[in-house]
């Protein structure tokens, strides 16, 4: 009758390895993490990146092992000595391969609104960045990619009506 007992409770080790051939099979995704950061009168934080032309919300790219949130705390304060709650997902965009890139997620996280003694405190801390500047929308439209302002505008609504969206591509999913 043990034979009719799943195989992780009659062989944990044949079931760790089973797991450990599927994880290794599994797909893996590049995710990126932004972080939408306001000013008072509601403008947008965005960082120049040295590396391409067009600007950026800040944050980056997560490690292996690295959870979203873990890797946003970390790249803002490796780039800008930035120490901010994060508050909720406000969308996630599924990135289809493109050019030299595998697919990839990326999330953008409610970063809050900076008062003048946290804005005064910004500083460029990695050389990745070469800039930092809050805009109003209009604006920053006009610097980011078209398709990174579909994500950016998506946040904007998802801040607004309180629930996150789910991107493919930037467009809804």
């Amino acid at each position: 009758m043990s034979s009719d007992r799943p195989l992780y409770e009659r062989d944990p080790d044949a079931w760790h390895e089973h797991l450990a051939e599927g994880n290794r099979r599994q797909a893996r995704k590049r995710v990126g993490v932004d972080a939408l950061i306001r000013d008072e009168a509601g403008r947008i934080l965005l960082v120049d990146p040295s590396y391409k032309p067009d600007w950026d919300l800040p944050g980056g790219m997560a490690e292996s092992d690295e959870s979203p949130r873990d890797a946003l705390r970390r790249e803002l304060y490796e780039e800008l000595g930035l120490q901010v709650a994060l508050g909720s997902m406000l969308c996630v965009d599924w990135v289809a391969p493109h050019g030299p890139w595998d697919d990839s997620l990326m999330f953008i996280f409610d970063g809050g609104v900076l008062d003048q003694t946290q804005i005064a405190d910004l500083e460029i801390t990695d050389d990745e960045l070469t800039e930092f500047r809050f805009c109003v929308a209009g604006d920053a439209a006009d610097l980011l990619r078209p398709s990174y302002w579909k994500r950016v505008e998506a946040a904007l609504e998802a801040l607004r009506s309180g629930r996150s969206v789910d991107l493919q591509d930037g467009g809804r999913a």
